[in-house]
Formats: structure tokens, C-alpha cells, sequence
């Protein structure tokens, strides 16, 4: 299986409002995908389409290769589903919440969920009514790795969550990836966190998704540009490959978006003859912002 999820021309409308639109999304199989975009964007509501927890108004999405419509409890022993929304039983301890879940997944792994109960330092005997927000989020990861899913969906895992909690969530994701093959698709918009973990992102607003690549190509393609000119000239015919452009005397400021090392260094050079070039990469946060900017002054234009 290529793409473990697969979405072609998905949409979902709650009465007028189109919460997503047009949606043809491939998550490839083995990948760690974020789909990011602010609140409201549309990710949830994507994320309950693929779990079934909504139906499409129209369109088709297909997860571990069948129908999302038609997905059964063979499939969902396969997934492992973490949401901010998920309410735990309170009255149970952390251990009686693992027992009681255990024997619902055959393929239940003890060993790692002891590994998993000391690496999230979670007490096993402590009422989950007791535990912190962050403790709340590690049992049900620590729930959900042990039968170690196929997939794992995680859908705005780091809301209301401290830096250091964020960070024990973020390295047991990590940690447990590394021990075999699984895909990651995380919904997010705390862009750091979803940084350290990514290699696919996708970006969507406004229900409609605008890119989708892998990570490595997005930081290799989008760069910071500096240029100091010698003297006060006209504003140039802007290339459609610049976004977030800006002047300041002799200053000029823009994102490239199709850099070629060396090539687009010289096409700097011929619209602004004699000035100095500064070019810089740009962390994902960086990229998502200039990205924003542009989708929504093109929405606005239209």
C-alpha cells in the first residue's frame, strides 16, 4: 500500500458553511504527515471524516485501503485515534484503564507498555480523575501505541499542554516510531512542535488545502532574500516565484518560493545589478507564515 490514507475531491458542509472543500489528499504509507492550518481551517473535520465520526457531504476517502464509510473493527484495531475531545474514565487508575483496554487488541504488546509506563513516568495506580491534562494525553498515547497501530492519527495533540509535556509527547512519539513501521497523521497549529516530528506537510485554510510535500522539499525550495541596491530605483515586475515582498529605501525583502542555488542567486542579480544578496533558509513556521499571507491576499483579491 503506497498512501494509507487516500481523500479525492472530499467535501463537508454543515449547512452553509463549507468546513472543507475539495480535499484530494495522499498520505504515504511509512510517513510522518502533518496537516497544518489555524483553527477552524478544516483539519478536525477532516480527521472525522477519515474516522468515520462524520459522513462526506460528497467525495471519497479510503484509509488503510477501504472506504472510510465501510471502515470496520478489523480496520480500526489497525488505528489509533488521540484527540483533545477524548474523554478517559475518571473513576479507573491508569492500570485499570490499560487492563480494560487490553483485551480488545490482539496484537496488544505488554512489554511495550511497560516501556512506554516508565519512559511517560505515568503512575499506574493513581485515579486518571487525578492526573494532570498532560498525564491524560500520555495514557491514552501510552493506550493507543501498546497495540502498536498501523496508523496513528493524532488530532491537535499539544492543546493546553506545557512546554515540557509537549515535549515528553513529542519524544514518545519519536521513540515509538523508531521501533517499526508506522504512519504518523498529526493535525496541528503549534508549528514548532510538529516540525521536530514531520517529514510530509500539508497546509490547508479555509477547508481548502494548499500544498502538499514533503518537508525536505518545502526548506529547500522557500528562502529568506535580503538585497541591499546601490541606488533608489523603480519597483520591479515582481516574479511570480516571490511572495512577502517589501521595500525600505534601499533595502529589498522576499520569500522566494522556487529557489535554485545559483540560478535564482543571478536573476537577483539582473533585476537589482550591483546590490547585495543575503540568502537564508527559513524554518517551517517561517514558510507557513508566508504561505498564509499569500493564500488568504489572493482570497481577498477574489
Amino acid at each position: 500500500m503506497n498512501n494509507i490514507i487516500e481523500t479525492l475531491h472530499l467535501e463537508r458542509r454543515f449547512g452553509k458553511t463549507e468546513a472543507v472543500h475539495d480535499l484530494t489528499l495522499n498520505v504515504p504509507t511509512g510517513s510522518v504527515f502533518a496537516l497544518l492550518g489555524p483553527n477552524g481551517a478544516g483539519k478536525s473535520t477532516t480527521i472525522k471524516m477519515l474516522m468515520n465520526l462524520v459522513p462526506p457531504t460528497s467525495g471519497t476517502a479510503r484509509v488503510l485501503g477501504v472506504d472510510s464509510k465501510k471502515l470496520s473493527p478489523t480496520e480500526f484495531a489497525r488505528i489509533g485515534y488521540v484527540a483533545e475531545t477524548i474523554e478517559l474514565p475518571e473513576w479507573m487508575t491508569v492500570r485499570q484503564f490499560l487492563d480494560y483496554c487490553r483485551p480488545f487488541y490482539p496484537k496488544w504488546d505488554s512489554e511495550l507498555e511497560k516501556t512506554l509506563l516508565g519512559k511517560f513516568e505515568l503512575p499506574p495506580e493513581r485515579k486518571i480523575k487525578h492526573l494532570s491534562r498532560g498525564m491524560r494525553m500520555k495514557t491514552l498515547l501510552l493506550s493507543t501505541l501498546a497495540y502498536r497501530p498501523a496508523l496513528l492519527v493524532l488530532d491537535e495533540p499539544f492543546s493546553g499542554l506545557d512546554p515540557v509535556m509537549r515535549d515528553d509527547f513529542i519524544r514518545g512519539v519519536l521513540e515509538v516510531s523508531s521501533l517499526g513501521d508506522w504512519t504518523v497523521f498529526v493535525s496541528s497549529h503549534d508549528i514548532e512542535e510538529v516540525e521536530r516530528l514531520a517529514d510530509w506537510v500539508g497546509i490547508i485554510d479555509q477547508g481548502k488545502l494548499h500544498l502538499s510535500e514533503t518537508l525536505e522539499s518545502l526548506q529547500r525550495r522557500f528562502r529568506r532574500v535580503e538585497i541591499t541596491r546601490t541606488s533608489p530605483a523603480p519597483t520591479p515586475k515582481v516574479p511570480p516565484t516571490w511572495t512577502d515582498y517589501s521595500e525600505a529605501g534601499l533595502l529589498v525583502r522576499l520569500v522566494e518560493t522556487k529557489y535554485a542555488h545559483g540560478e535564482s542567486e543571478k536573476s537577483y542579480g539582473d533585476i537589482f545589478p550591483g546590490g547585495s544578496i543575503s540568502v537564508q533558509t527559513m524554518p517551517l513556521r517561517d514558510i507557513y507564515i508566508a504561505i498564509a499571507r499569500t493564500t488568504r491576499s489572493t482570497t481577498v483579491q477574489k
